[in-house]
């Protein structure tokens, strides 16, 4: 009588290692037990860790895009508080965690005073394009800039490396607290043409589209060359509500900023004196 030879988990773990399948060599001994417990059929086992193989895999790429990122960490879509601010539509913030945007190389342009969430929106986003297989770079304008102006004599195959190019998704944040100057604004025309159907970028800005022309060196031209190529596949989205920090700091001291002291009308006397 043939019998069934007996498993050797050391020797099948060590065949996974060498294949490079660290995750599902992680997974055999609990997978195994599992199968023999649940009678499980040979192919359902094998799918199933062929199956913690992919997810270990993608877990442990979108850790390392995450790290590479500069993204801030703590801010997500999902602790997003929509509530606080109804005039961000949750439905339009969900379609483009989507990433269709990203795949098709297009604009997303978040505009507000400071602390309505902006920024916010932007690393969630980010994160969101990270785990759909995007590869993802945070700069603050200002920071991009100083990258800009330092690699600015680099030739075009070298520039052509560098993140701020060859991202999916360029995010940049903060644009607008201080205008450029002429050579500033050049570079960051540079930058926007290059990128202009090949990647996608976000910028987060205090400035609406109408205060371009100032913020770019007062030159009408450039302004209007750069928002022709942003413009021209954009999602705007606009946030007018009120901020977090000043919410936060309301919660502290108990007092609304926005609460006016009520006018008194002058009395008889005053009017006289």
């Amino acid at each position: 009588m043939k019998t069934t030879p007996k498993l050797d988990v050391d020797r099948t773990r060590e065949r996974l290692l060498m294949l490079g399948c660290t995750h599902a060599a992680e997974s055999l001994n609990a997978l195994l037990s599992a199968a023999v417990r649940e009678t499980m059929a040979p192919h359902i086992f094998l799918d199933q860790l062929l199956m913690d193989e992919i997810r270990g895999r993608n877990e442990s790429r979108i850790d390392r895009a995450l790290r590479t990122s500069n993204l801030p960490t703590g801010p997500t879509i999902a602790n997003f508080d929509f509530a606080f601010q109804p005039a961000v539509e949750r439905s339009r913030i969900d379609t483009l965690a989507a990433s269709a945007w990203v795949r098709d190389a297009e604009t997303v342009l978040l505009q507000g005073p400071p602390g309505v969430g902006k920024t916010h929106l932007a690393v969630g986003l980010g994160i969101k394009a990270i785990e759909q297989g995007f590869s993802t770079q945070f700069f603050r304008f200002d920071d991009l800039l100083a990258h800009l102006r330092r690699d600015a004599h680099l030739p075009a195959t070298r520039l052509r490396r560098k993140k701020y190019h060859s991202t999916s998704l360029l995010i940049i944040d903060e644009l607008g607290f201080e205008p450029m100057d002429r050579q500033d604004a050049s570079l960051f025309f540079r930058l926007v043409t290059y990128r202009y159907g090949r990647g996608a970028i976000l910028i987060t800005t205090n400035k609406s589209v109408r205060e371009w022309t100032e913020l770019l060196a007062g030159d009408e031209v450039l302004a209007v060359a750069i928002l022709d190529r942003l413009l021209h596949h954009a999602h705007v989205i606009n946030i007018k509500g009120r901020s977090y920090r000043l919410r936060e700091l309301e919660e502290t001291l108990g007092i609304r900023f926005d609460d006016q002291p009520r006018q008194t009308s002058p009395s008889t006397n005053d009017k006289e004196n």
